[in-house]
């Protein structure tokens, strides 16, 4: 037997077997250490108020497109009703950041013990 048909050949790629490792990762079970735990807590502090900011906000800035539309575009009939729709569109646009602060600010207050605690132990290598 000749010695060439005896080796063995190897070749490595390092981008295959980074491709390979991520295709991996997808079929695996999903486990959450504690800092996966910590970013999710934070991030769900911001997205009620996020959604419902952007809905106040969407929504008042229909009303107003319909109060500019009473007044500008089918005149004289609605123009005195156009007026109090596009204030009231004004006042849902400009409700949208407070609300989205407030309700951010009450669950961060809500969460607080619960993502300080987590980030003890992640600091402390629990």
């Amino acid at each position: 037997m000749d010695k060439q048909d005896q080796s063995f050949h190897y070749t490595y790629s390092a981008k295959q077997k980074e491709e390979i490792d991520g295709i991996r990762q997808k079929y695996l079970p999903r486990t959450e250490d504690k800092m996966e735990q910590l970013r999710r807590l934070d991030r769900s502090t911001e997205t009620l108020g996020m959604v419902a900011a952007l809905a106040v906000g969407v929504t008042g800035t229909l009303v107003f497109g319909l109060g500019m539309c009473c007044v500008t575009v089918w005149g004289n009939a609605l123009f005195v009703l156009g007026i109090p729709v596009g204030l009231i569109g004004i006042a849902g646009m400009a409700a949208a950041f407070p609300l989205y602060k407030w309700i951010t600010r009450a669950r961060r207050a809500k969460i607080a013990p619960e993502i300080l605690k987590l980030a003890d132990e992640v600091q402390k290598g629990i």
